[in-house]
Order: structure tokens, then C-alpha cells, then sequence
């Protein structure tokens, strides 16, 4: 598998990304953006992207927080239990909003343009990334056809750029998998999301991972579950097979 270092240049300023592809096959017309955890761009999501880039896509990995660069890194399994580099973490996440990582988006879709994936786009977002990959599916329905979410927080909040507001926008197929107990996304939420998204006449699935925690899927996180983060695998490669080609 190929990993090459980029650097995006984007409306306020230049963000360091991984590109991922099959190093067996030439280059994938299809790609997709997978959109970071609060921890950041590291191994653990560069493993995840290189399983994606395995099936046949391109994948980038940008780096979110570049407006704050250089931080970190941080470690998954403490850094929220650590109040310093909790602090430091919260700092990043609510410094980096959603219009932000939107109007990042268009330089994302670039690159992967550029980088020869000119054809159908597919998101998927890990924590604050769940939003993230909802929010650039309604903000550039003509090229994303598939968004997944994974323990997503605030998807349907009160927020005025929460991604359920903008359901009507979005063309693209949706998954969001959440997790069993999650409070960034409680029930309310989540029948809020699955009104928005059902007005809408968005197709979509919203399902319900009992006994996960948020950050199941990721493997360096403290309550990654193996079991788990295969049902996750087998989904999110279902939706891409049949909305990407």
C-alpha cells in the first residue's frame, strides 16, 4: 500500500494529508475523504484508510485542526483523561467548526480530482468527523454519493450548523452507526436525524451498535471492540460497493 504525503492548500492556509491507494491497481476513479476523531490524523487512521484504499479506492486523510498546527499528538487512550491535554483537545475541536471543515472540503475534492479519483465520492467521519462527513454530503451534493458516520456526535443538535438541518441538501446515501450509549448523540438525536433525513426522502440507515462506546471503531482508542469494528468494516464497505462502483 502507497501513502504519500500531501499539502492541500486551502482558504486560510495549507493543510498536511495522507493519500492512500491500492499500490496493485492503477488509479481508482472513486475516492474517499475519511474525516479524523478529535485525537487526529495518526497510524491508527492511516490503517484505516489503507483497508479502504484496499478496496479499491483513493482515500485522503486531511488534517482538520491545520489551522493549530503543529499540536500534539496525542494518545487516544489518556488524552481525555489528562486535564492538559484534555484542555488542548478541546481547544482544537471547538476552534475547528463545521463551516471551516466545509469550506475545506472543496480543496479536498480537488485533490482528489487532481489525483486522478474524478469520478464518485464517498465520506465517512470517526467522532467529530461523523458530522463532518454529513455536513460536506449537503455541501457538495453533485460529487459525494455516500456519507457514513461512526459514533458521530451532535448530528441532529441544536446547533445551528448541525448536519440534520441541512438533510433536504444532501443527495448522497447515509449511514450513520452509532454507538449503544453515547452522550453526544442521545436518543432524542437520533429520532431527530432519522425525521430530518426521512422528510427529506434521503436514503439512509441509522443503526444501533448495543454494547459499543464512542471511539469503538478505532483501534488505538480505550474501548475499541474488535467484534465491533468488523461489523463497522462490513457496512461501510457495503455502502461504498454499491453507491461508488
Amino acid at each position: 500500500m502507497a501513502k504519500q504525503d500531501l499539502r492541500i492548500k486551502t482558504r486560510d492556509g495549507v493543510a498536511k494529508a495522507g493519500l492512500f491507494r491500492s499500490a496493485k491497481t492503477s488509479p481508482a476513479r472513486s475516492g474517499v475523504i475519511l474525516y479524523q476523531d478529535a485525537f487526529g490524523p495518526r497510524p491508527a487512521l492511516d490503517g484505516m484508510a489503507e483497508r479502504l484504499a484496499g478496496e479499491g479506492y483513493t482515500v485522503l486523510v486531511p488534517d482538520l485542526f491545520h489551522r493549530n498546527a503543529p499540536y500534539g499528538p496525542f494518545d487516544a487512550k489518556t488524552a481525555f483523561t489528562e486535564e492538559s491535554t484534555k484542555a488542548a483537545l478541546m481547544a482544537l475541536v471547538t476552534g475547528t467548526t463545521q463551516q471551516m471543515t466545509i469550506s475545506d472540503g472543496e480543496a479536498f475534492l480537488d485533490t482528489l480530482a487532481g489525483e486522478g479519483a474524478t469520478g464518485p465520492i464517498g465520506t465517512v467521519g470517526y467522532c467529530m468527523g461523523g458530522a463532518r462527513a454529513l455536513n460536506a454530503a449537503a455541501a457538495y451534493p453533485d460529487r459525494i454519493r455516500a456519507a457514513a458516520s461512526f459514533h458521530g456526535g451532535n448530528l441532529a443538535s441544536d446547533a445551528a450548523d448541525s448536519p440534520h438541518r441541512k438533510a433536504a441538501a444532501i443527495k448522497a446515501r447515509v449511514y450513520v452507526g452509532m454507538a449503544g450509549v453515547d452522550r453526544s448523540f442521545p436518543p432524542e438525536q437520533s429520532t431527530r436525524l432519522e425525521e430530518a433525513l426521512r422528510n427529506a426522502e434521503v436514503d439512509h440507515v441509522i443503526e444501533n451498535y448495543v454494547g459499543m462506546a464512542h471511539g469503538w471503531c478505532v483501534a488505538d482508542h480505550s474501548v475499541y471492540n474488535q467484534a465491533g469494528a468488523e461489523r463497522h468494516w462490513q457496512r461501510l464497505i457495503t455502502l461504498f460497493a454499491e453507491t461508488l462502483g
